[in-house]
């Protein structure tokens, strides 16, 4: 299929571009104020093989507070499209949070070791403070992966508790969610959206829709309150053809390789092209008349948001459910995803190949375009496979399971979640953090984890070394502005088309202040 006429084509930047070295951590002297410009980089970050930036000893000295197959064809940028303006960006998670029973997530492992800070404070008197030992001088780091915005630094004895770590077990700790009180959410939320597929399966074009069980509740890493839910409905579609986007490897036209009369989603056709502004309306609607036979339960629909594929309602005033419609193909990956999806050297060869195996999903995002939004296309999710890795996530079979070795993989993911959620909090009214999401920590997650496959390099003792390596390959990401999508290598999800780089040096600089005064903002709202 030739692809359509219309603007010039706009490439979205290349994820696997070289990557500057990565910058050190601020050494003693450093600027105080998250809200100054940031000083040049002292040194470089040490050589893959050492674990998290080499610092100066007393760097953590407390600071001032802030101031506040063969590539689809691809269709030209311009080709029908459907501008809508342009408002604050979706800044939800993208990964769909269902919510049915009442599964608890995982306490800490019972009688893990207590951290101790670096040093040894058997020599001073009582109230005396430990210093910190000096980390090792900064060495050069070996090239970055292809694809990667830099290279995950590896855990390696000797083990150097980061300042901070002794708070970190009491953070985890309160994020853990009351069984009863997410048990009386869930059943709330699964009364509405159980009523909602019901009626959905009766209309034309809807009757095959299932809910798909994926996102951070049945990860396990789900954070707070149990009041924000996501929900995807599945619909299989039979023999599509994709039509690249753009050059975005993320964004799609569809098109059915053989239509025939009697396919239900025929109305939704717009010059061979399935509309997914015309289904996601339909959808909207059909969710929009059914909330009114709801009895018992105050459910109200909230206003749409642009360029979110998202139908948000709010339940009994407190739990907001975002329920999203995925299409579902069983057809091979796409092209773009061929160099994604790294796991040979962590979970293995085979598991990846197994998860290749299985469907992937569309969903009615609209990609970015010029100051608007193009309506028809369908987005790349792939939220089931990512439960299956934090399910799975071990080097080792077992890793986690009953009785056996415990590794602290998902409490780092938790609190860089945590992390985010709070800053995001803290500056709300500042608008810089909007387009921010978890889906963000989460994939740099995922590329740590592949950097560092072992579980022995994620033991639950050095909780607060793995956390502050976690930290450090972010900011190198907002520093680079290169994060690429996990699934698909040559999708930047921090580029200049989708964030800005003042959001980004924003964040950046209210993180380095975090970790330098032992995370503040942890026991703030």
């Amino acid at each position: 299929m030739q692809p359509r006429h219309g603007k010039a084509t706009r490439r979205a930047p290349e994820a696997g571009a070289t990557v500057p070295e990565a910058s050190a951590r601020s050494a003693r002297g450093a600027r105080t104020d998250p809200n100054e410009s940031p000083a040049a980089p002292e040194a470089a970050l040490p050589e893959a093989g050492k674990f998290g930036p080499a610092r100066k000893s007393g760097s953590r000295q407390k600071k001032s507070p802030p101031d506040t197959q063969e590539r689809s064809p691809v269709r030209a940028t311009g080709a029908r499209a459907k501008k809508v303006p342009q408002r604050a960006q979706d800044a939800r998670p993208s990964d769909a949070t269902s919510a049915a029973g009442a599964e608890g997530l995982e306490p800490p492992a019972a009688g893990e070791p207590a951290l101790s800070r670096a040093g040894s404070c058997s020599q001073r008197g009582r109230g005396a403070r430990c210093s910190p030992k000096p980390r090792p001088p900064p060495g050069p780091w070996d090239g970055p992966s292809p694809g990667l915005p830099v290279s995950a630094p590896i855990l390696v004895p000797p083990y150097d508790a980061a300042p901070g770590a002794r708070k970190l077990r009491a953070v985890l700790e309160k994020l853990r969610l009351s069984r009863l009180a997410l048990s009386s959410a869930s059943k709330v939320v699964n009364g509405v959206v159980g009523h909602l597929l019901h009626r959905l399966k009766c209309e034309s074009g809807f009757g095959g829709v299932e809910r798909l069980h994926t996102g951070s509740y049945y990860e396990h890493v789900k954070i707070s309150a149990p009041n924000e839910f996501d929900v995807m409905f599945k619909l299989e579609v039979p023999r599509i053809q994709l039509e690249e986007y753009s050059n975005t490897g993320a964004y799609y036209f569809v098109k059915f390789k053989r239509n025939p009369k009697e396919n239900p989603l025929s109305q939704f056709l717009e010059d061979e092209i399935l509309s997914a502004s015309k289904m996601l309306s339909k959808f909207r609607k059909i969710i929009k008349e059914e909330i009114n036979n709801i009895k018992d339960t105050d459910v109200i629909m909230k206003r749409k948001r642009p360029g979110s594929p998202a139908v948000t309602l709010l339940i009994n005033k407190e739990i907001s459910v975002d329920i999203t419609l995925a299409l579902e193909s069983k057809t091979s990956w796409p092209t773009s995803t061929r160099e994604g999806l790294s796991v040979k050297n962590w979970l293995s060869a085979k598991v990846r190949q197994q998860l290749r195996l299985k469907p992937f999903y569309l969903v009615p995002k609209h990609a970015k375009e010029g100051n608007g939004f193009q309506e028809e296309t369908w987005r790349l999710s792939f939220s089931h496979i990512e439960k299956e890795i934090l399910s799975n996530h071990g080097k080792s079979k077992t890793c986690c399971e009953n009785k056996e070795m415990k590794c602290c993989r998902k409490d780092c993911l938790k609190l860089m979640k945590y992390l985010l959620e709070q800053l995001k909090e803290k500056f709300k009214d500042k608008k810089h953090l909007e387009k921010f999401s978890s889906y963000h920590v989460k994939t740099a997650f995922f590329h740590i984890c592949t950097h560092n496959p072992q579980d022995s390099q994620w033991d639950p003792k050095d909780l607060g070394l793995c956390f502050d390596n976690c930290v450090t390959y972010f900011l190198e990401c907002l520093r680079t502005e290169k994060l690429p999508n996990y699934f698909i290598p040559g999708f930047n999800l921090f580029s200049s088309d989708l964030i800005e780089k003042k959001s980004k040096d924003f964040l950046s600089k209210q993180i380095e202040y975090e970790r330098n005064n032992e995370f503040p903002v942890f026991g703030e709202f």
